[in-house]
């Protein structure tokens, strides 16, 4: 395929799904600077290793390639960010009678949402992201963010009991 050929396919498949790839680079990194430099860093890669693309999903081919830009990105420009303890007892099980409205008071506006969003530690938000705003299924997610299923089910259940806890106590709610 000829540069011409590919630019074109390229701009078919990829760049219909920017604004989602600047959206996980945003919530990942936390700011609009830094989101534009990753989702930018990110497009030049797919563009240079399109010839790569197998005609798959070119949404989470993109964000794949979003995600492992931003943990470069991350090691370059920033101290490690502080890590939820995995073992935490008080994380290991998800109350199996949480429904949308304990995970999402329907009080809770949306600025709280956003600092508790912001607030998880980026292994944690980048599955809430994928699951909750691009609607990614477990496998889809295990599979862009290389982790087994039974890992993208355990990180979305601990968040979503942060945020639960982050929601509660901003709302003086008690423990959820």
């Amino acid at each position: 395929m000829d540069d011409g050929e590919r630019l074109k396919l390229y701009e078919q498949k990829v760049l219909p799904h920017l604004d989602a790839a600047y959206n996980l680079a945003r919530w990942l990194a936390g700011n609009d600077n830094d989101a534009q430099d990753v989702a930018q860093e990110a497009s030049l890669r797919a563009f240079r290793f399109f010839g790569s693309f197998r005609g798959e999903d070119a949404r989470a081919w993109l964000l794949s390639i979003v995600r492992n830009a931003f943990y470069t990105w991350l090691r370059k420009n920033r101290p490690p960010e502080n890590m939820v303890d995995i073992g935490d007892a008080t994380l290991d099980v998800e109350d199996v009678s949480a429904n949308a409205d304990t995970v999402h008071p329907p009080f809770a506006d949306a600025e709280a949402v956003r600092r508790a969003l912001a607030d998880l530690p980026v292994e944690f938000r980048e599955i809430v992201i994928l699951r909750e705003m691009e609607g990614f299924s477990y496998k889809e997610i295990a599979d862009l963010a290389e982790v087994p299923i039974g890992t993208v089910m355990s990180r979305l259940a601990r968040a979503r009991k942060l945020l639960q806890k982050r929601l509660a106590a901003e709302f003086n709610l008690g423990d959820p």
